[in-house]
């Protein structure tokens, strides 16, 4: 089974997740906190507070998918407050399980004068 991350919009859900909830749980956060309906085909990403642990809900046809990562070393590079939530996209996904921390990338200055 493949995710079709061409269709679906991705969502990471901030700070600490409890990793023992499982897809009901975790889709009661999408539906509850997050303020999105588990059932649309978006795909959404939870952190423990090690951030070595990452799980991944969707809904796929006729039920939830639930996939899992764990690192064995180093941590996933994690928003830790709502203000950093945000909908991201399919090359930032790749970035985030290759360790790339573009939640502190280099911000796009735009100047009017010089002087």
């Amino acid at each position: 089974m493949k995710i079709d991350v061409e269709e679906a919009r991705i969502f990471v859900r901030p700070g600490v997740t409890d990793m023992r909830k499982h897809i009901n749980g975790l889709a009661a956060i999408v539906e509850g906190t997050m303020k999105e309906s588990p059932f649309t085909g978006n795909i959404f990403l939870f952190a423990n507070r090690q951030k070595t642990v990452l799980k991944v809900v969707y809904w796929d046809r006729n039920g939830f998918c639930l996939w899992l990562k764990r690192l064995e070393k180093d941590r996933f590079p994690w928003p830790d407050d709502e203000a950093e939530a945000r909908e991201i996209t399919k090359d930032e996904v790749a970035m985030l399980m290759k360790g790339i921390d573009f939640w502190h990338e280099h911000r796009e200055l735009r100047y009017s004068t010089v002087l």
